[in-house]
This record gives C-alpha cells, sequence and structure tokens, in this order.
C-alpha cells in the first residue's frame, strides 16, 4: 500500500468519526432547543383542516424519525438515516427532502467562496513575494501595510463598505439577491449576466478579506526562504536571478497550498455573515432562516454539511501537501 493510500485510509476513518461525533453533538442540541416545531407544525395542520391522526402522521413523516418515541430511539433513527444520506424533511418546504435543499444552495455558496478565495490566493502570494524582496523600500511597505488593514478588518464590514460605496454612493452593482427576476433561468446572455453582476460584491468581499492573510504569509515565508543555504549558495555561483526567484517562489508557496485547502472549508461557515449582508441564497443565509423559521431538520443539516466541508478540507490539506512536498514523502517512507 502507497504512502498516500494509506493517508487516505486513515484520514477517511477519522472523518467519518468525526462527522458522527459533529452530527451525535447537533442531534442533541437541536433536540434540546426550546419550542416544539413538531407541536407547531401539527396545530397548524389541524388548523387546515386535517384530521387529528393524519396530521400526527404527517409530522413524523417530515422529521425522519418518530418524535414519541425515546431520546434513544429518535437518535438510532436520526443516525440510520444520515447513513443512507436522509437527513428528513424540511419543515418550512414540506415534502422536499432537506439534502436537496442544501444541494441547491451549495452551489451558491461554493461558487463565489472559490472564486474569491482563488482569486486572492493569486494575487496576495504574486504580491507578497514581492513585499518580502522589496521589505526595504516603500513598495514593500505600501504591500505590508494594505495586508494588515484588510486582515484586521472583519468579513460583515468590508460587505458592508462595499454595499455602500457601489450600491449606495455610487450604485454600479446590485446589494442584495443572487439574479434578477426579469430574466427566465437558462443558457442566455442575460441571465448569466445577472448571475455575474450580483455575484460580483460576495466574491469580492470574500477576496478583499482574504487578501491580507496570503500576502502576510507569503511575505513571511519568503523572507524564510531567502535565509536557506540553497538560495546564498545559488547566488555565489551566479545564477541567474530570474531561476532564483523561481527557486524562492516556489518553495515559499509549498506550506500555503495547506492554508488554501483549508481556508475554503473555513469559508463554507464564514459565509453566514456575507450571504446575510447580501441576501445571498447559500448555506450561510439558509442556515440563519432555519434557526428563524425553526426547521430543525435543515438547520441541523445545514450545520453538518459546513462541518463535514470543513473536515474534508483539512482531509485534502495535508493529502495536497504531502503530494507536493517530496520531503515529507520521503521522511514518511524512510520511518
Amino acid at each position: 500500500m502507497t504512502l498516500i493510500t494509506r493517508r487516505l485510509a486513515g484520514h477517511l476513518a477519522r472523518g467519518f468519526v468525526m462527522i458522527l461525533v459533529v452530527a451525535t453533538i447537533s442531534f442533541f442540541i437541536v433536540n434540546n432547543i426550546p419550542g416544539d416545531p413538531m407541536a407547531a407544525r401539527y396545530e397548524k395542520l389541524i388548523e387546515q383542516g386535517m384530521a387529528p391522526e393524519a396530521a400526527q402522521q404527517a409530522v413524523k413523516v417530515l422529521y425522519g424519525f418518530q418524535p414519541d418515541g425515546t431520546l434513544w430511539q429518535q437518535y438510532s433513527d436520526y443516525i440510520f438515516g444520515l447513513l443512507h444520506l436522509d437527513l428528513g424533511v424540511s419543515v418550512t418546504r414540506p415534502g422536499v427532502p432537506v439534502l436537496d435543499v442544501l444541494t441547491d444552495a451549495a452551489k451558491w455558496t461554493v461558487l463565489p467562496v472559490l472564486a474569491g478565495t482563488l482569486l486572492s490566493f493569486l494575487v496576495g502570494i504574486i504580491l507578497g513575494v514581492y513585499a518580502a524582496i522589496k521589505r526595504t523600500g516603500k513598495l514593500g511597505d505600501a504591500l505590508s501595510i494594505s495586508g494588515s488593514l484588510l486582515h484586521g478588518i472583519p468579513q460583515y464590514v468590508l460587505a458592508m463598505l462595499l454595499v455602500v460605496i457601489f450600491a449606495t454612493l455610487i450604485p454600479i452593482l446590485p446589494a442584495d439577491g443572487s439574479v434578477d427576476i426579469l430574466f427566465e433561468p437558462g443558457f442566455n446572455a442575460g441571465y448569466i449576466g445577472s448571475l455575474v453582476e450580483h455575484a460580483v460584491l460576495p466574491v469580492l468581499t470574500y477576496a478583499l478579506s482574504a487578501y491580507g492573510g496570503w500576502i502576510l504569509a507569503m511575505k513571511s515565508s519568503v523572507v524564510t526562504v531567502l535565509g536557506d543555504d540553497f538560495i546564498l549558495a545559488s547566488e555565489l555561483r551566479g545564477m541567474k536571478r530570474s531561476i532564483v526567484f523561481r527557486y524562492i517562489a516556489r518553495n515559499a508557496i509549498l506550506p500555503l497550498f495547506t492554508m488554501l485547502a483549508l481556508s475554503l472549508g473555513l469559508l463554507l461557515g464564514g459565509a453566514v455573515f456575507i450571504e446575510k449582508i447580501f441576501n445571498y441564497p447559500g448555506l450561510g443565509w439558509l442556515l440563519i432562516s432555519s434557526v428563524t423559521d425553526r426547521d430543525y431538520a435543515l438547520m441541523g443539516g445545514a450545520f453538518l454539511l459546513i462541518t463535514a466541508g470543513t473536515i474534508i478540507a483539512n482531509i485534502v490539506a495535508d493529502l495536497f501537501y504531502t503530494v507536493i512536498d517530496p520531503r515529507v514523502r520521503s521522511g514518511e517512507e524512510a520511518s
């Protein structure tokens, strides 16, 4: 069995256990939240003219387990359904499985998060290299200051500033929503253009909020690599500066690839604030809505999906670092 296969098997086993633990904690927290959404749903069905027996059965079907059973029975039913990818049915969307609701919302979170993170990563690492090489000059100082300022501003503050600037003072971009309802959904210029236009501010918020961290991390990594023996030896041998520059960048960027994978997972949770401000129908917005509506099945599913995304990002980060860094592979194989 290869090194990558062994590490993957170990990570998958630990990831499964962690997801199971999170699902367990989520189940018991949700079941201890004040209020009884099942009773509220039952009363609403009665008000709509449904017979008591039929209303009780409908409530049981909606929640995916027997609410009148013991807590252990409810938990067993919940875990059994989870293993079969059955997270129950949304109360606010009668008859619609929670998994379908989450899948539909995930695309609105993943695409802006991915675009914003990759954009900030590319710009951050390029400017981070220059900030390190020019660290004694005005350019290096300016780049470092810009990174420090943006790194210190919370995401929701950046989002509100962008709304004020580009939707109020200079009204060139929409402040909320994911698409203009005037356009018919489909592969047409109007609809796609509206999607892009509404995504600009969320993507820009993700990019600006992450840019500061990337440029500072890359600068620190480059400064560390500049002091390595192989760089000094290359300069003494008269190697071209462009080749030395490539060596510096390639070695300094290795730790940042791990951070990139981790940040993608963590941003799924951080999207709550941004999506709420821009009224963007992603996982964060869905989680807040489920709390407000007391849709406990949807709340637990959203929380579990966000957590699973973070765990998977950790696994990908570790495996990716093993693949791209030969020092890690050789060290593991030697042991």
